[in-house]
């Protein structure tokens, strides 16, 4: 049997991972989260204190990290070590557009995401899977929101995890419009639609609505195969 790869791509907000991981529990599927790796190379560029303009020692770092993922995709491994809670530190929200715009940075990730999603069934999100990660998976999604919602979602996130640093709405709405500039305007990858992928915009849907849309594509595709 052919392994089955779902992409899904779009703004920071918009709902991927939470989408994502839901659709991996129902169907089974490996969950990849992308952005929790860009996340972990941050991460330890902070706690090695390095600057974030000593891009060679920063590319240096994304060669030796080993990445690994619980089933479910809710804990991140580097080093075989458990950050899922150090990524989530708002320090890494400001810098990781920085080491995401890297284009070495991106080419040793991408390997290592490659790497993970052989052999199985996934479900992988990020910015640039379905265009440059996984060009040729079954099934692309590109999921979108409005700014304002993409914003509140994070903030409510951020006061769920009763984050240490206390940020306002505004300033996480002003931090999601920047990230949405670096993320479109970056060189290497950067995020746009797949010429092959389907929009959802989630603004007044809920996670499980668009992963109902999105499982219903995946059925009427595979409908499709078959008929074939």
């Amino acid at each position: 049997m052919k392994n089955i790869a779902i992409a899904i791509d779009g703004p920071a907000g918009a709902g991927k991972s939470t989408v994502a991981k839901s659709i991996a529990e129902r169907l089974g599927y490996l969950y990849i989260d992308t952005g929790a790796m860009y996340r972990g190379v941050t991460f330890l560029v902070i706690e090695k204190d390095l600057s974030f303009d000593q891009k060679k020692e920063i590319i240096k770092l994304s060669e030796t990290i080993e990445f690994e993922f619980s089933k479910d995709g809710t804990e991140i491994y580097l080093n075989r070590r458990n950050c899922t809670k150090e990524i989530r530190d708002p320090r890494i929200n400001e810098k990781v557009s920085i080491v995401a715009k890297i284009p070495e940075v991106r080419n040793n990730l991408v390997k290592a995401q490659q790497k993970l999603a052989a052999d199985r069934d996934v479900v992988m999100d990020g910015r640039d899977i379905g265009t440059h990660v996984l060009p040729d998976a079954d099934l692309k999604i590109f999921l979108t929101a409005s700014v304002d919602e993409r914003a509140m979602r994070r903030f409510k996130e951020l006061k769920e995890k009763k984050s240490k640093d206390q940020v306002t709405l505004n300033e996480v709405r002003n931090n999601i419009i920047e990230r949405d500039r670096l993320d479109s305007t970056r060189v290497a990858a950067p995020l746009v639609k797949a010429k092959d992928a389907y929009e959802i915009n989630t603004t007044n849907l809920t996670s499980e609505n668009v992963a109902d849309k999105i499982i219903n594509l995946l059925n009427n595709l595979n409908c499709g195969n078959q008929n074939q």
